[in-house]
């Protein structure tokens, strides 16, 4: 059996590049020569034993795109040699609202894209935009997704809404800030990194608060007269400022919560206010399929924050850790 060259969690905080098998396609399978993958924090949280379900050995990463190399049986062989794009939420279920119980992300448990070839099930694969190269498509998918759903489908976003999405500069946040502009919307952001703001105004946001300073919910609403739809990964305390910025009727979708739990919480003010709480995940085939009609419709090109090759993994790894990139980190094949 051939081999190809694949990173490796072998064990809690170890990644170690490895000569792994290249299996043939079963039936309704295609594998994918990769020739982009991009990572998530979700990877580093598993490479850190911050996840759960983790096993080992496990190959990382929810991200690719690539070329079709082969097909398995009851596989239309139009796929071959086609420039493709991975959907890395499996199984979804047939609720519109919620995954079912046998929803999982590509990258754990099964092998993600973090190797040169990667066997998927053919109905996991997209057409690549044609727009954009490997890098710009494969920094796309999982983060893409979780916008297009916190945003749309359970957001209900509508053109000439005020809208907010905090924490700049992640890809989710950057996603959720191209899409909301494409779509129509007045978008304001939060960072605590003046260089942020400004290179999302740069993308169109329309201004930028910094989070780190009181009353800033208060502040940003006066300011503007307040968010119809707030879209927040981080939770914490910061959560009731993004709730104080909102409109009576407003909405906030959670997608995260990076900053904990909020040590209060302000319910007068939501139910006085008549304001919505959503939670929100990645996405289901639905929403992936009209994530990349968006994109494709708006020409959008993700940003991405820098390109390496496959070799320096461990590098993109070290700098998603540190969290101070400015979109995608990729690698290249």
């Amino acid at each position: 059996m051939s081999t190809h060259r694949a990173l490796v969690l072998t064990r809690a905080h170890t990644l170690e590049f490895q000569n792994v098998p290249t299996p043939a396609p079963g039936a309704g399978q295609v594998n994918v020569h990769i020739r982009a993958a991009a990572l998530n924090h979700r990877d580093v949280w598993i490479q850190q034993g911050k996840y759960a379900g983790i096993v080992f050995p496990s190959i990382l990463g929810s991200d690719g795109a690539g070329t079709a190399e082969a097909v398995g049986e009851g596989v239309d062989a139009a796929w071959l040699g086609r420039e493709v794009l991975i959907n890395p939420s499996n199984r979804w279920g047939d609720n519109p609202a919620a995954q079912g119980a046998d929803y999982h992300i590509l990258g754990l448990p099964s092998a993600g894209t973090l190797q040169q070839m990667l066997t998927v099930p053919a109905d996991r694969l997209h057409p690549k935009p044609a727009h954009l190269t490997f890098a710009q498509a494969a920094a796309l998918p999982l983060a893409g997704l979780t916008a297009y759903r916190a945003l749309v489908t359970q957001g209900q976003i509508r053109a000439g809404q005020r809208v907010l999405v905090t924490g700049i500069g992640g890809g989710v946040a950057l996603f959720a800030l191209q899409f909301a502009v494409a779509l129509g919307a007045e978008v304001y952001v939060t960072s605590s990194s003046p260089d942020k703001l400004a290179r999302a105004i740069q993308l169109g946001a329309k201004a930028g608060m910094n989070y780190r300073e009181a009353n800033w919910g208060a502040a940003l609403k006066k300011q503007t007269g307040g968010m119809h739809l707030v879209v927040d990964s981080a939770g914490g305390d910061a959560l009731n400022d993004a709730l104080e910025s909102l409109v009576p009727g407003g909405s906030l979708v959670l997608y995260g919560a990076t900053a904990g739990l909020p040590s209060t919480l302000n319910l007068r003010r939501i139910f006085w206010n008549q304001l919505r709480i959503q939670g929100s995940t990645m996405g289901s085939d639905t929403d992936f399929a009209a994530m990349l009609d968006l994109v494709n419709e708006h020409q959008l090109v993700p940003v991405v924050d820098s390109v390496r090759p496959f070799a320096e993994a461990l590098d993109a790894f070290a700098a998603m850790a540190a969290g101070q990139q400015f979109g995608k980190l990729v690698l290249s094949f």
